[in-house]
């Protein structure tokens, strides 16, 4: 296994630098990937209602679940 190494300036530099930079697609999608997105945003832009009772109703479970998966 590599042992652990600590950054030093010059690296920490090049990856402030890095994360300054804006970054941008290669290329736009293809057809089939816009279309594959507009599926996807679809289905994601459901019943926001159903999904918060959903969640409400999933943590009232795990709030009492024992054993395995127990949050404590």
């Amino acid at each position: 296994m590599t042992p652990e190494t600590e950054p030093n300036e010059s690296t920490q530099d090049a990856e402030r630098a890095e994360a300054a930079q804006t970054h941008s697609p290669d290329r736009p999608p293809t057809p089939e990937e816009a279309e594959a997105a507009e599926r996807g945003k679809a289905l994601s832009d459901g019943d926001q209602k159903e999904v918060a009772e959903h969640l409400e109703e999933m943590a009232e479970r795990g709030a009492h679940a024992k054993g395995e998966g127990e949050i404590k």
